[in-house]
């Protein structure tokens, strides 16, 4: 009967097309320690199937209802292979959620704890235990003996070696991220220097009205310049030509006068006969004794 009623269940909760074929108390057709080992496997792999789609329900409830830990999103996340979103994404967590005896995620008890209380998920995993311990189906054999032991020692192996397993890989994280900082610090000083430079480029592109504003004011100047010198060269050719006919006006009037003075010396000359040149000379040397007395009469 507990054959009967351990294959209805088997039944109930395998997928359909999957069929088992049960015979005694740990034993399957074949017989033997061979169908007992079969049945046990079959046990585990039902409680890990039952195990996944709880926890994958939980991750579905938690999805909708509480913040989830990144395990457990990427866990409810269906797979597609559409085109990724471009937006920015947050960046991933350095250290990993809060858990509790090394395995259960802490979102899971804050979950239950508003439904069953702080007893709640201890009670849970309590009585699922004893469920599969009750109803067989995981039978307690030599592998949970070894597989107890072997927990055992990675505890132990945890606990002793862990610090130091963890320092070492934090090391080598450290340098890593240390490596990792330092190709940063070369890029983003290199972008700081080409922003720097774009920046040099701009401020010279915005004093370029200004360099082209002098550029056309030496323009200006030097046509004004040009211009300037050119009505000077007008000015000092049309006042020599003006000199010219003035110094030409003088020399003529110059030359008038000479031949005046000249005519005229020359016609007084011709008209004085040697009669009055004697009286003249006669007169002129009266007249400078006479001035001679004056002189000496004033002494």
């Amino acid at each position: 009967r507990r054959s009967r009623e351990k294959r209805t269940r088997v039944s109930a909760i395998l997928p359909a097309g999957v069929s088992c074929c049960w015979g005694r108390r740990g034993h399957r057709s074949g017989g033997g320690s061979v169908g007992w080992r079969e049945d046990t496997r079959v046990s585990v792999r039902l409680a890990f199937a039952m195990l996944s789609r709880a926890a994958l329900v939980s991750a579905i409830a938690l999805k909708n209802s509480a913040p989830l830990s990144v395990g457990l999103l990427h866990a409810s996340r269906p797979f597609h292979t559409a085109r990724p979103c471009l937006a920015p994404l947050p960046p991933l967590p350095e250290k990993g959620g809060k858990v509790r005896y090394g395995l259960i995620p802490e979102e899971f008890f804050q979950f239950l704890y508003p439904k069953t209380g702080v007893t709640g998920p201890y009670m849970l995993g309590t009585g699922l235990l004893l469920y599969f311990l009750s109803k067989e189906i995981y039978v307690v054999n030599h592998e949970t003996i070894a597989g107890a032991c072997i927990i055992g020692i990675i505890v132990y192996g945890i606990k002793k070696f862990g610090p130091k397993a963890a320092a070492f890989a934090d090391k080598l994280n450290e340098e890593k991220l240390a490596n990792a900082q330092g190709v940063k610090d070369l890029a983003m000083k290199g972008i700081e220097q080409a922003i720097e430079s774009e920046k040099k480029e701009q401020w010279r592109v915005e004093g370029r009205s200004f360099l082209f504003d002098a550029k056309r004011n030496n323009v200006l100047m030097l046509l004004e310049i040009n211009y300037r010198e050119r009505l000077l060269n007008v000015y000092r050719d049309v006042k020599k030509r003006l000199d010219y006919q003035i110094d030409l006006q003088h020399l003529k009037r110059r030359k008038e006068q000479d031949h005046m003075i000249n005519w005229v010396q020359k016609n007084v000359i011709q008209s004085i006969t040697a009669q009055q040149e004697k009286e003249s000379i006669a007169k002129c040397i009266s007249d400078l004794k006479r001035l001679s007395q004056t002189a000496h009469a004033q002494v």
